[in-house]
């Protein structure tokens, strides 16, 4: 294992000291290392968090700031975080509107988020998943919450800043996660610090279709194809989940698991933008990068949100955070 550590047992904590330290004009540093907080907090505003285990950076903690999430809570590497940390996070950041708790359908995550919203007043939740590789996993009970999740902070976190009540935030957040399909696709594993090994085999003419971002199985493994081979099955199964929604405006995110370069992120992004468009769907918006990763893995999930007025509008607000910037 060759990685940038002093030692396995201090990565977060100082992982987390540096991100603070390089974005201190947009958020701060709970207690404890527990959360990161927008900096500058809006009063009567609905609160955003979000979190899950670490590894998948900069989901969340670097969508904390204007237009998107008031905190995040990291749990250690592909660990959930704990209900007191989301309990603190929402008294921290809640100005008196509510908190939205907004978390990615794994079971730990699910549990705990549920535990922190029992325990506190005034908190509603929308939970994503959006993963149409699999109906269960290793993780979870239902599909997973994967790269979509990005997409429903973004488009809530904007609504939130114009003054959305929370229980319309939760029905937006629902509205927006039915809309959202993702698939994922792993060329290499990844390595956990705490192991110091690969999590899972894989050949080096193989892939692994469906992929989760902890390196869950996904629908099946084989021989490695051209990306447009790959990019035609990933739409085919998005696509035809969604059905007669499938029609219209959409946005279209190809996202790295963070040992993707570029520059075969935009070509899978091509190779989908065609796949996508012979099925009827107009890619009005679009997104290309590595913002929810699972380490150092290879690969890339594609995900396609169906798009209205409204969601596109919201899509597009002003938004200023360390991983997404414009408008501002």
């Amino acid at each position: 294992m060759k990685k940038f550590i002093n030692a396995v047992d201090t990565v977060l904590t100082e992982s987390l000291d540096g991100f603070a330290a390089a974005h201190s004009d947009i958020v701060t540093l709970g207690g404890g290392h527990k959360f990161i907080r927008r900096k500058a907090l809006k009063t009567g505003k609905v609160a955003l968090i979000s979190g899950g285990g670490s590894g998948h950076e900069p989901l969340h903690g670097g969508l904390v700031g204007h237009g998107m999430l008031d905190a995040a809570c990291p749990g250690q590497v592909f660990t959930s975080p704990t209900p007191d940390q989301m309990m603190e996070a929402g008294a921290e950041v809640n100005t008196g509107a509510g908190c939205l708790f907004i978390v990615k359908n794994y079971e730990g995550d699910v549990m705990n988020f549920d535990m922190a919203a029992e325990m506190s007043e005034g908190v509603m939740q929308v939970v994503t998943n959006d993963d149409v590789a699999v109906e269960d996993s290793l993780y979870t009970t239902g599909r997973r919450g994967v790269a979509g999740t990005l997409v429903v902070e973004k488009i809530l976190g904007a609504a939130a800043e114009e003054g959305m009540a929370l229980k319309d935030l939760k029905e937006l957040g629902d509205k927006v996660n039915r809309a959202t399909r993702s698939m994922g696709v792993a060329l290499t594993s990844c390595t956990v610090p705490a192991a110091g090994k690969p999590n899972f085999e894989i050949a080096d003419d193989e892939m692994e279709f469906g992929v989760g971002i902890h390196g869950e199985p996904g629908r099946r493994r084989g021989k490695l194809l051209p990306a447009d081979a790959i990019a035609e099955e990933i739409c085919a199964a998005i696509a035809g989940d969604l059905g007669s929604a499938a029609n219209g405006n959409a946005l279209l995110f190809v996202n790295g698991f963070g040992g993707t370069p570029s520059m075969e992120l935009y070509l899978m992004y091509n190779s989908a933008r065609k796949m996508l468009e012979k099925h009827g769907v107009n890619i009005a918006r679009s997104l290309v990068g590595s913002y929810v990763t699972s380490l150092d893995m290879a690969g890339c999930s594609i995900t396609l949100t169906m798009l209205d007025g409204r969601t596109t509008k919201l899509w597009d607000a002003p938004v200023q955070t360390a991983a997404l910037r414009w408008g501002i």
